[in-house]
């Protein structure tokens, strides 16, 4: 039985996002985010780091190609998903150990400390992919001739 886990985290790459194919044929993006928790001190007043944990993110398909494209290390961002955990066995051990990572369905770079420009990338079958689309264009063989059915 798997558990749906959702949530939302804001933290920096500690890398930059590693582009892969896995032997299906579907593109994924993998990348590491630190959550830094910080705490205001009572006594002192002053804000404090209260740790760090760091969320291993997967992302597929046409997001993996824009986060590729548009993270680096050090870069501030959001991810939206869910917690899915796995098991497998270690090979160095031979133990069963456990893992947590997050499949995420949305990233996006945050804007807190940043600002970026937006460059629109349509869907492939959208009203707008003639307009962005490269590559041959196909021309009818012949133009006004009926055609019977």
């Amino acid at each position: 039985m798997s558990t749906r886990i959702p949530l939302t985290i804001e933290g920096n790459l500690t890398g930059d996002p590693e582009h892969g194919t896995s032997d299906a044929g579907t593109e994924y993006a993998r990348f590491t985010v630190a959550v830094n928790d910080r705490r205001r001190n009572e006594t002192t007043g002053q804000w404090e780091d209260a740790g760090t944990i760091y969320h291993r993110v997967v992302v597929f398909n046409q997001q993996a190609r824009n986060v590729v494209a548009s993270l680096r290390k050090g870069d501030q961002a959001i991810v939206n998903g869910e917690l899915r955990f796995s098991t497998f066995e270690d090979q160095d051990t031979g133990k069963t150990r456990e893992s947590r990572d997050v499949v995420a369905d949305t990233v996006g770079a945050s804007l807190k400390f940043a600002s970026v420009a937006i460059q629109h990338v349509p869907k492939a079958n959208g009203p707008e992919a003639s307009r962005y689309a490269t590559g041959p264009v196909a021309e009818p063989a012949a133009t006004g001739v009926g055609i019977a059915r």
